[in-house]
């Protein structure tokens, strides 16, 4: 019953931004830790940008420090994951995924994806 759907994924050029969106239903994710991960051709998924929807505590990977805002609005039941000065390396799936129990980073349930593909 719990799904999560991402959008926002899109073809942009490098300097470019985006924003994506992923809307949670079959339960309310207030508590609940949510993710933004990234798989790239030939690669493994990577974590990009957490956020804790209950204290609003944050994580990003280096790659996406000073670039990337990961941001929820518990009201919608939803997070955001605002990409900008983006490079061709950030070229991926996009996943976002909520945690198994309130405050747990131990990821259970998952999206389809949105594609990501800057250009050079």
């Amino acid at each position: 019953q719990v799904q999560l759907v991402e959008s926002g994924g899109g073809l942009v050029q490098a300097g470019g931004s985006l924003r994506l969106s992923c809307a949670a239903s079959g339960r309310t994710f207030s508590s609940y830790a949510m993710g933004w991960f990234r798989q790239a051709p030939g690669k493994e998924r990577e974590v990009v940008a957490t956020i804790s929807w209950g204290f609003g505590s944050t994580y990003y990977a280096d790659s996406a420090k000073g670039r990337f805002t990961i941001s929820r609005d518990n009201a919608k039941n939803t997070v955001y994951l605002q990409m900008n000065s983006l490079k061709p390396e950030d070229t991926a799936v996009y996943y976002c995924a909520v945690a198994s129990s309130p405050y747990s980073h131990d990821y259970k349930y998952w999206g389809q994806g949105t594609q990501v593909t800057v250009s050079s």
